[in-house]
């Protein structure tokens, strides 16, 4: 298919940049394997499963007095917290 597309300029500059980086490949190359691998990885990435963090208690440890901010950083990162 022939057709005519206009390139953002930060697009221009990739494909100039691929194109340098494979000097034999064409521009209609360059191109096409861009758009394939942009396209195979967003149907990838829609097929991938859902990561899922579920929450859990830590609890709480006794003898920090989490209402003091920087007493809190102070003993668990040392003086040099500051």
């Amino acid at each position: 298919m022939r057709t005519t597309l206009t390139l953002d300029d930060d697009v221009a500059e990739a494909v100039d940049k691929e194109l340098r980086r494979r000097p034999k490949g064409t521009l209609k190359e360059v191109v096409n394997d861009l758009l394939r691998a942009g396209l195979h990885s967003r149907r990838a990435a829609k097929g991938a499963p859902k990561f899922v963090v579920r929450p859990r208690s830590m609890g709480v440890k006794r003898g920090l007095n989490y209402d003091d901010i920087g007493g809190l950083l102070e003993e668990v990162e040392g003086a040099s917290h500051k």
